[in-house]
C-alpha cells in the first residue's frame, strides 16, 4: 500500500491506496483544513499557529500510516510553502515530530500532477480542455490539445491570500483580472486561442460547490467526480451567498466547515474564467494533485 499527501495552502489531504494499470484502488481518504497560509506575512512567512495546525494534522496523519501497511509514502507541499522563507523550519519540525520528508514542488508540476489526476478520472477523456485547479495560495491552468498538454502555469493568488489580502469583491478582481489575461495572453501565444474546449475544474472550490448543489450532507467523491455546474447556477449562488455571513454560508448542505470565507473569491475566480472563454458549464473533478501524486509514485 502507498500513502501521498498534499500539504496544500488550505486543506492537507491524505490518500492510502493502490494502483495498478492507471486504477487508484483507495483504502482510505483523509483532509482537514488546516490554513497553512492563513496570517502568511512576506517578511516572516507561515504564522505560527498555522505551523502548529498542519502539525498536529500531519502527526494524526503518520499515526494513520504507521497502523497501516504502507511501503511508500510521498508528501509533497504546493504555494504556501514555495512562498514562505521560514519554509525550512516548518519541514525541519514535521521531519523531527512525524518522520515525514515534505518535498515543496513547483507550480508547473504541481499542475502537470493535477491534470493527470484529473484526467484519471474524467469520462469521456475530452481532446481538448481547460483545467483550472483553484488551490489556497496559487491558481493552476492547463491547456489540453489533442490529448497532450501544451501549456501549465501556475499563478500565486488563491482563495486564502485573495480572501486575507483584498477586502472585497471589486479589490478582488484585479488581480483576477490579472491571471485570466495572462493565460489568455498565452494561449494566443501558442495559437491555442479559439478552440473547442471542455471546461474542467478541482480542489475545493468547486468540489465543495458541487456537493452545495447536490445538497450533500455527506461527501461523497463518486457523485461529484464529473458532474456538471452550469454558469447560470453558479452565478446565481453567488448572489445568494453575497448576502450571508460566513456562519450561515456554512450552514448550506455541502458546504465544508472553515470554507465560509474562502468560497466567493474561490467563485469569483471560476465565474470570471467562465466569462472570459464564454463556457456554459464546468465538469467537476474530485481528483487532482493528490491522485496524480499516487499515479507517479506508483509508476502508473
Amino acid at each position: 500500500m502507498h500513502a501521498v499527501i498534499d500539504v496544500g495552502s488550505n486543506t492537507i489531504r491524505m490518500l492510502l491506496g493502490e494502483c495498478r494499470n492507471g486504477i487508484i484502488s483507495p483504502y482510505s481518504y483523509h483532509r482537514e483544513v488546516t490554513r497553512l497560509a492563513g496570517n502568511f506575512s512576506v517578511q516572516t512567512g507561515l504564522a505560527a499557529a498555522a505551523m502548529e495546525r498542519a502539525l498536529k494534522t500531519l502527526q494524526s496523519y503518520q499515526k494513520i500510516i504507521a497502523a497501516a501497511d504502507v511501503s511508500h509514502v510521498r508528501a509533497v507541499a504546493t504555494a504556501a510553502l514555495r512562498k514562505a522563507n521560514n519554509r525550512h523550519t516548518f519541514i525541519a519540525r514535521v521531519v523531527a515530530a512525524t518522520g515525514l520528508k515534505v518535498e515543496v514542488i513547483a507550480g508547473e508540476e504541481e499542475a502537470l500532477l493535477t491534470t493527470r489526476g484529473v484526467l484519471s478520472v474524467i469520462d469521456p477523456t475530452p481532446d481538448n480542455a481547460i483545467v483550472i485547479d483553484i488551490g489556497g495560495g496559487s491558481v493552476e491552468l492547463v491547456s489540453i490539445v489533442a490529448g497532450e498538454i501544451r501549456l501549465q502555469k501556475s499563478y500565486p493568488f488563491g482563495v486564502v491570500t485573495l480572501c486575507e489580502d483584498y477586502s472585497s469583491a471589486s479589490k478582488r478582481q484585479q488581480p483576477i483580472d490579472t491571471i485570466i489575461l495572462q493565460f489568455t495572453q498565452q494561449l494566443q501565444q501558442l495559437d491555442l486561442a479559439g478552440l473547442d474546449y471542455q471546461f474542467i475544474g478541482t480542489a475545493g472550490t468547486i468540489t465543495t460547490l458541487a456537493a452545495i448543489h447536490l445538497q450533500l450532507q455527506r461527501y461523497n467523491p463518486e457523485l461529484i467526480n464529473n458532474y456538471e455546474l452550469s454558469v447560470g447556477w453558479l452565478s446565481s449562488l453567488q448572489q445568494k451567498m453575497e448576502l450571508l455571513s460566513v456562519s450561515e454560508r456554512e450552514a448550506l448542505p455541502g458546504m465544508e466547515k472553515g470554507r465560509g470565507d474562502l468560497i466567493l473569491p474561490g467563485l469569483q475566480i471560476l465565474l470570471t474564467l467562465m466569462q472570459q472563454f464564454q463556457f456554459s458549464k464546468v465538469k467537476v473533478s474530485d481528483c487532482g494533485l493528490l491522485e496524480g501524486v499516487m499515479l507517479r509514485l506508483t509508476g502508473s
